[in-house]
């Protein structure tokens, strides 16, 4: 049997690596020099400010995704298509199925480094 649709979300994310991630090299900071250099707090100040300006409206999702997110998904403005459980870290699954679509997650901690996720299926 296979598991339905139901089951599944898609969401599209914004990741901001620090010294403490996993891999510290990004397509936008191959040698890591900068993700190195960055603390966890530091790396979630960036993300909030990014976070407040998608809230106010200020920025689109997509955009601030395309523009600042660490993941290679930056090239589809953040969008990770579908998944299922087990498929993502723990708290990253846990935060997107919380969300209602169209909802963007408060920042969320996993060993890739800090995320703001949007739910969008």
């Amino acid at each position: 049997m296979s598991s339905s649709s139901s089951d599944k979300v898609r969401a599209s994310h914004v990741l901001i690596k620090h010294e403490g991630s996993r891999r510290k090299a990004s397509w936008k900071d191959p040698e890591g020099r900068i993700i190195s250099n960055t603390t966890r707090d530091a790396a979630v100040s960036q993300l909030k400010a990014l976070r407040d300006d998608i809230v106010s409206g200020k920025s689109k999702f997509e955009d601030v995704a395309s523009r600042y997110s660490d993941c290679s998904s930056a090239k589809r403005g953040g969008d990770l298509g579908s998944f299922g459980r087990k498929q993502m870290q723990k708290p990253f699954e846990e935060a997107t199925y919380a969300l209602k679509v169209g909802e963007i997650s408060d920042i969320v901690d996993t060993d890739s480094g800090v995320h703001i996720i949007k739910r969008t299926g």
